[in-house]
C-alpha cells in the first residue's frame, strides 16, 4: 500500500514491478562509512518496503555499507551507475563505471556475500560513444553472473563529456526499445524501466514488455499521480485517497518531526507539487516556497497556503 508521510530529507524513486519500492536519494559510502550513519540511514517506518542506493566502487566499502543497510532495516541495497555528474565522476562512481562492468560485478559479490537482503543496479544504456547493443549486453551479462538479479535502466544513454546533467535529461532522446531487448535477451532476470515516464498509462503499456517501471522525477514534481498505483497495477481492493486526506496525514507528520527539531521547509518541499494541475496549485506551490523556510514556521504556512485553493 502507497503511504504518503515521506522522509523530509531526501529525494525519492518508486518502483513499480510485483510490489512498490521506495528508494532512498543516493548516498556515497564515505558519507556512511565516516559520517553520521544514523541520521543519513533514519527513515519512517511506514515507508517499507526501502531501498538504500548506494554511491561507491570499492568492493570492500561497498559490503560493509550493505551490511549497515541490513542492519538498518533496509529490504534492497542498490549500485547507482547511472548518474553522470561531475562531482561523482570525480569520485569514479556513477555513470562512469559502465565503462567497467568487472568493478560493479566485484562489488555486487563482495555485497551479496554481506548480505540476505537483494542487491540491485541502476544504469544506463550506454555513456559517450559506448553505447552499443554489445557492451550493454556484456555489461548486463558481467554484472548478473556475479548474482544481481534486478536491473533498473533508464532508456537514455549518460554523456560525460559534452552535456551538462541537466542537458543529459533531455538528450539525447530515450531509447525504450533498447530496454525492451533487453528483457528478450536476458528473460530470467527482472529488467525495470526507467526514464521520461510520466502516467499510469504508460507504466502499464510498458508493463507489456519488462517486469517493472520505475518512475522518478513525475512522482516527485506530481506525486498524486500515485494516488491510483495500488488499484490500477497492483489491483488492490482500496479506496483512493484524496489530496486533502494525505495533506491531513502529512499535517500529523509536520507536527511530529517538527517536535524533534525539523525545519518545515525540509518536508514542505516534497508536497509542492501535491496540487499540480489544480485550482490554487500554482498559488499553493508560491506560499509553501516563500514562507516555510522561514525560521519558526510551522503548520500555519500550509493553512495559509490551503487558502489558495479555494475558488
Amino acid at each position: 500500500m502507497m503511504d504518503w508521510t515521506d522522509r523530509h530529507d531526501r529525494f525519492f524513486l518508486r518502483t513499480i514491478s510485483r510490489h512498490a519500492v521506495l528508494y532512498t536519494e543516493m548516498i556515497t559510502t564515505g558519507a556512511l562509512i565516516h559520517g553520521d550513519h544514523k541520521r543519513y540511514l533514519a527513515y519512517h517506518a511506514d515507508e517499507h518496503p526501502l531501498a538504500l542506493q548506494l554511491g561507491g566502487s570499492d568492493p570492500a566499502d561497498m559490503a560493509t555499507c550493505a551490511k549497515m543497510a541490513e542492519a538498518a532495516g533496509y529490504d534492497e541495497v542498490n549500485i547507482n551507475v547511472g548518474c553522470p555528474s561531475d562531482r561523482v565522476q570525480g569520485a569514479s562512481i556513477g555513470a562512469c563505471l559502465m565503462a567497467t562492468p568487472e568493478i560493479v560485478a566485484e562489488c555486487v559479490a563482495a555485497m551479496k556475500n554481506a548480505v540476505t537482503i537483494p542487491v540491485t543496479v541502476k544504469h544506463r544504456i550506454g555513456i559517450d560513444d559506448q553505447d552499443s547493443v554489445a557492451a550493454l549486453n556484456h555489461f548486463i551479462q558481467r554484472v548478473s553472473a556475479a548474482g544481481c538479479e534486478t536491473f533498473i535502466v533508464h532508456a537514455r544513454k549518460a554523456w560525460l563529456e559534452g552535456l551538462s546533467p541537466k542537458q543529459n535529461r533531455d538528450i539525447p532522446p530515450l531509447d525504450y526499445e533498447r530496454i525492451y531487448q533487453l528483457k528478450k535477451n536476458f528473460p530470467k532476470l527482472e529488467i525495470i524501466i526507467n526514464g521520461g515516464i510520466k502516467s499510469i498509462a504508460a507504466t502499464q503499456q510498458h508493463l507489456n514488455c519488462v517486469d517493472g517501471v520505475m518512475m522518478g522525477r513525475e512522482a516527485y514534481q506530481n506525486p498524486y499521480i500515485l494516488a491510483t498505483v495500488d488499484q490500477a497495477i497492483f489491483g488492490a481492493p482500496c479506496e483512493i485517497q484524496s489530496r486533502e486526506e494525505i495533506l491531513q496525514k502529512m499535517l500529523n507528520y509536520i507536527q511530529q518531526e517538527q517536535a524533534k527539531g525539523a525545519a518545515l521547509n525540509h518536508i514542505t518541499r516534497h508536497i509542492l507539487g501535491l496540487y499540480k494541475g489544480e485550482y490554487g496549485g500554482k498559488s499553493w506551490r508560491r506560499v509553501l516556497s516563500e514562507k516555510a523556510h522561514i525560521s519558526g514556521s510551522g503548520i500555519e504556512v500550509i493553512e495559509e497556503a490551503n487558502q489558495c485553493l479555494m475558488p
